[in-house]
């Protein structure tokens, strides 16, 4: 890797030990992958994946202490993944018990650390940290240290930055130092699709079931797909935006996509058109039959597979402030072609804490809130980390949250039957 002279001089340790760790780390992680150099991070802003604060994670809270003890703390303010608790979420009293004894012991000491290191605000806790209320939006081109599988595949995808899958701590490693190694999703070369997806179904396909098919087809490569303006439009507004950012959290979650480009509708799409895919491209078709199967062949893991469910999660990937007034809007027509008042299963609609804050202010706050329905802003993934938790029959309309926990996959239309009618 050919470094410049303020890149050497950081290495050789002329701004002290710790950060010539961190830019050694860099140096290491940029080998790994053939990078031929470090570039500059160009955003505003820099996003973390780390946010809980279990008590296993004492190595995290050490290296933390020592950034901050050497006073290298992030040239960027950061947004972070959601918190993992929420006294408003259903959990009994064991359960509370081992989230708060066993898990995350050390949420309030690790929230002081990342204040300290650069947190935007107290509430920007969030993996759509690119919402407008959370603030946190790169520009078309700019250049990312983020970890966040499905805010990077937004990033890159919906908004045209250019993001690699990072890990974990390597996130703030790079924000530090102000650098990330070039390969991958950064180059022009990487961003070129080595897959063509058609999309031939009879209707809008679900957004986190096609995003399931194509990431368990293409894996970590990048997919161009035609086909899908003709269900969710050429514009980017908030509609297809929503749609794009579920749709992305399973491919990036069932596979490992870090970029799509959807022709017509994705910037660099619309830029570059077919001269993003790459020569010797594989095509992929998807039509009404084959997501049926893909969804046909989803592991059912509950220890009784008949049980009922005994609570629902909606919103991994957090919601829009448009898809809180929709869920809101279709719960309550729901109930009231049931004949029912409130949800029949305990259900949590999931926000960033700036999207719930403008949510609260509007009259469906209390539309939702009569139904019956709890808003949170929490992770559904951290709540499901729970021992006692993933063994309840919990089900969800995220893909996301099916791939990593015990929690069963039904798309909207079956989850929004399940809860104003009750059943499974």
């Amino acid at each position: 890797m050919i470094l410049t002279s303020e890149q050497q001089a950081i290495l050789n340790g002329e701004k002290g030990e710790t950060l010539a760790k961190v830019m050694k780390t860099l140096v290491m992680y940029g080998d790994a992958f053939e990078a031929e150099k470090l570039v500059p991070i160009t955003s505003k802003y820099n996003h973390l994946v780390t946010s809980f604060g279990l008590k296993v994670m004492s190595p995290v809270y050490d290296l933390m202490q020592t950034l901050l003890d050497a006073g290298v703390a992030s040239g960027q303010k950061f947004s972070v993944d959601p918190r993992p608790l929420d006294k408003n979420v259903p959990a009994n009293f064991l359960q509370n018990f081992v989230f708060n004894k066993f898990m995350y012991t050390k949420q309030s000491f690790y929230e002081d650390q990342l204040e300290k290191l650069g947190l935007m605000d107290k509430n920007a806790f969030s993996c759509t940290c690119y919402m407008d209320e959370v603030g946190n939006q790169p520009k078309k081109g700019d250049v990312l240290s983020w970890a966040e599988s499905s805010a990077v595949v937004y990033a890159n995808s919906v908004l045209g930055a250019r993001c690699n899958r990072n890990s974990g701590i390597i996130d703030i490693m790079g924000s530090i130092v102000g650098y990330v190694p070039y390969f991958g999703l950064l180059t022009d070369e990487g961003r070129k699709a080595t897959w063509i997806i058609r999309v031939k179904t009879t209707k809008k396909p679900e957004a986190q079931l096609l995003g399931s098919a194509i990431g368990m087809k293409v894996m970590e490569d990048v997919p161009y797909i035609y086909g899908l303006t003709e269900h969710i439009g050429n514009e980017l507004n908030d509609a297809a935006k929503a749609y794009l950012k579920d749709f992305g959290a399973a491919t990036a979650s069932n596979g490992a996509v870090g970029l799509y480009h959807i022709d017509g509708l994705t910037p660099e799409a619309v830029e570059l058109g077919e001269a993003l895919i790459a020569e010797g491209a594989k095509e992929y078709i998807i039509d009404d039959a084959e997501l049926e199967r893909v969804q046909a062949n989803y592991p059912v893991i509950w220890k009784n597979p008949d049980a009922k469910p005994k609570l629902c999660f909606i919103g991994c990937p957090h919601l829009s402030l448009e898809q809180l007034k929709t869920w809101t809007d279709n719960i309550e027509a729901a109930l009231k072609e049931n004949g029912t008042a409130k949800v029949q299963i305990p259900t949590v609609l999931t926000a960033a804490p700036g999207v719930l804050e403008v949510f609260n202010k509007t009259e469906y706050a209390e539309r939702l809130k009569a139904t019956g329905v709890i808003t949170s802003y929490i992770c559904p993934l951290m709540y499901m980390n729970n021992p006692l938790c993933k063994k309840m029959p919990v089900i969800t309309s995220s893909n996301k949250l099916r791939t990593y926990t015990s929690a069963r996959y039904y798309t909207d239309a079956q989850i929004l039957e399940a809860i104003t009618k009750g059943g499974k």
